[in-house]
């Protein structure tokens, strides 16, 4: 697939993607049965970014960003840039002039599976940015990659379109032609986990409410009159 750039993409509804984006990624996550979760060495640069918009990827050599320029040319409004190498690289493949751009062609953030520099003035401008690296080293353009073609980023296969979730807890990502059941699932948990604060907030317990105190007594959990001296003999 390299020296391949492909202009256009399909996307999910700009009304799914809003909505992932608002559910979150942990919601997300879980809704779609605990799967697309990016590692955990994909952090968040910019802390309190909370943003989703279908993947525009870039397949680049290690070491080399060139397959970025052609990346932001091609993105447009709310698309999320997700940059992969073909092999493991460290260095800093963007920066502030990078992110001007992206934000010039209204993209909604860059995930990168390696390096991001000019983290302080990333940070001061609020640019939605994930990485798995923070690197001052620059990069070379001497290597033709490829443009939206599928990827894997940080351990997930991600194809052009789909929907990237990111905010605080990381980044996740939603198969384009599964977002709209997931959107629906992860609205489904809202609503249940909005009536577990309500529970809550009448003096439940969650072992009573999640139907666990019987699950825990199939396990064998016992409970024991204390105080238990363990300085001595733990009860039987």
């Amino acid at each position: 697939m390299m020296g391949v750039a492909v202009r256009e993409i399909r996307r999910a509804s700009a009304e799914v993607i809003d909505g992932l984006r608002d559910a979150g990624t942990a919601t997300v996550h879980e809704a779609q049965g605990r799967t697309g979760a990016l590692g955990p060495r994909m952090r968040a640069v910019v802390p309190g970014a909370q943003v989703a918009g279908s993947a525009v990827t870039a397949l680049c050599a290690p070491g080399d960003n060139w397959m970025l320029h052609v990346a932001i040319e091609l993105m447009q409004p709310g698309d999320m840039l997700v940059v992969a190498t073909t092999s493991e690289s460290h260095d800093g493949f963007f920066g502030d002039i990078l992110a001007e751009y992206v934000r010039r062609r209204g993209g909604a953030g860059v995930i990168l599976d390696c390096g991001v520099r000019d983290v302080s003035v990333l940070r001061q401008q609020g640019f939605p940015t994930w990485a798995r690296e923070v690197s001052a080293q620059g990069t070379v353009k001497e290597t033709v990659g490829a443009v939206n073609v599928p990827v894997v980023c940080c351990g997930q296969r991600i194809v052009p379109g789909d929907v990237v979730v990111g905010d605080d807890d990381g980044v996740v990502v939603v198969p384009r032609s599964r977002a709209a059941d997931t959107l629906a699932a992860s609205r489904a948990r809202v609503e249940k986990e909005d009536a577990m604060r309500a529970e809550l907030a009448r003096g439940g317990r969650t072992l009573d409410f999640l139907n666990l105190r019987d699950k825990l007594a199939a396990k064998g959990l016992r409970y024991v009159d204390g105080p238990v001296d363990w300085d001595g003999e733990a009860p039987e």
